[in-house]
C-alpha cells in the first residue's frame, strides 16, 4: 500500500485560498487514482474531488466546482487541492485517499489495497 501525508491546512478568512498537498510514498504513485474527502465536526466524511491515474480526468463535489482544483504531479508523487474563494462551510478535516482500481468518488470505493492519509485541518473564518 501507498503511504499518504497531507499538508497545507490552516486558518484562512472567507474568500481566501489554500493549497493542500498529499505526498505519497511506498508504492508507484501513478498506479493509484486519488481523491480528496472532508469531514466537518459532527458530520460524515464526504467526497470533495478525485483525479484519475494520469491526471487527465477530474471530478468534483457540486458545491466546490469552479472554486477547487485537483491536480497531481506523478514525477513528484504528490496530489494537490487548490482551494479558492473559501467559505466557512468548507471548514473540515481534509483527507487524501488512494485506490489502485477505482477513481474514488465515494468513501466505500477505497478498497483493501487503498490508503488514507491522516488528515489536515482547514478552518475558514467569516
Amino acid at each position: 500500500q501507498v503511504q499518504l501525508v497531507e499538508s497545507g491546512g490552516g486558518l484562512v478568512q472567507a474568500g481566501g485560498s489554500l493549497r493542500l498537498s498529499c505526498a505519497a510514498s511506498g508504492r508507484t504513485f501513478s498506479s493509484y487514482a486519488m481523491g480528496w474527502f472532508r469531514q466537518a465536526l459532527g458530520k460524515e466524511r464526504e467526497f470533495v474531488a478525485a483525479i484519475s491515474w494520469s491526471g487527465g480526468n477530474t471530478y468534483y463535489l457540486e458545491s466546490v466546482k469552479g472554486r477547487f482544483t485537483c491536480s497531481r504531479d506523478n514525477a513528484k508523487n504528490t496530489m494537490y487541492l487548490q482551494m479558492n474563494s473559501l467559505k466557512p462551510e468548507d471548514t473540515a478535516v481534509y483527507y487524501c485517499a488512494a485506490d489502485p482500481n477505482t477513481i474514488p468518488t465515494m468513501e466505500s470505493e477505497i478498497g483493501p489495497l487503498g490508503s488514507w492519509g491522516q488528515g489536515t485541518q482547514v478552518t475558514v473564518s467569516s
